[in-house]
């Protein structure tokens, strides 16, 4: 073989030329992201100071103050309670609309659906919630528009995605026999789909349980309200109580949520 390759009669395998487009956006990026530290002061002495602090204000935290704790259990209850309304009104939404915005099933539509989901998922869901509490005012049911319209936004691009990995035989065949697009859709498309869709609607919950503590804080109820009322008046004990709380209600969603999504995996 040795000889061969010495008398040019074995050719070498050629090595993939390297796209000038992915080479030169690799180094744009470097350059961009050393400028980005220059342009917006990143101090790593400032960096350090800041741990030191929150080490600090850490401690202070402990032991938590339980006095207030009824009230901080009903707060976090009606942040659980923002979450799973606005997702559950976002998953029937996007289950809908979803198959306007997958290609396969709805080419006429799909560009306008798709387009609506950007938008909706584009916009913060923080901004949702303030655009909401100056058209409805505080509480708890801007939190949920929020939530609801943004992860609207999301769903529609997984669940049709998810529509889209459909086997196109399986479409072909129900067409041929004559079915209609409501038959195709409940006969061939959803059974395929109905395991993607509760994995997603259940991931979607577990983002939107943050989601909600954080729209507590500017005005949308809930125990995000209870913290940030805590850390203006600097009782950082009663923040140490809350957090503790977030903590358990968040780790509890996500522990029932993976059995859950186990399960879920297992039957499909």
């Amino acid at each position: 073989m040795a000889d061969l390759q010495r008398q040019g009669l074995v050719e070498y395998p050629q090595k993939p030329r390297k796209d000038p487009l992915l080479v030169g956006a690799a180094i744009f990026g470097a350059i961009f992201f050393v400028f980005c530290l220059i342009q917006l002061n990143f101090d790593y002495y400032k960096i350090f100071q800041g741990t030191l602090k929150f080490i600090a204000s850490f401690a202070m935290m402990l032991p938590p103050n339980v006095s207030d704790w009824k009230e901080i259990l009903l707060a976090g209850l009606v942040t659980l309670q923002v979450a799973i309304v606005g997702t559950v009104l976002a998953v029937i939404s996007a289950f809908f609309l979803s198959f306007l915005a997958a290609e396969n099933v709805s080419p006429r539509t799909a560009w306008f659906f798709k387009g609506l989901g950007s938008f909706l998922r584009a916009v913060p869901t923080l901004v949702w919630a303030l655009i909401f509490i100056v058209a409805v005012g505080l509480g708890p049911f801007p939190g949920i528009l929020a939530i609801c319209v943004h992860a609207v936004g999301m769903l529609i691009k997984v669940f049709s995605q998810s529509i889209e990995e459909v086997d196109e035989g399986a479409l072909e065949a129900m067409r041929a026999t004559g079915a209609g697009w409501l038959q195709i859709m409940a006969q061939a498309v959803i059974p395929n789909v109905f395991t993607s869709f509760m994995a997603w609607s259940v991931f979607r919950l577990e983002i939107d349980i943050g989601e909600a503590v954080i729209l507590g804080a500017v005005g949308a109820g809930g125990i995000g309200w209870e913290i940030s009322n805590a850390m203006r008046a600097y009782e950082f004990d009663t923040v140490g109580f809350v957090a503790l709380v977030i903590f358990i209600m968040v780790f509890s969603v996500e522990f029932f949520s993976n059995r859950l999504k186990i399960k879920i995996r297992r039957r499909g």
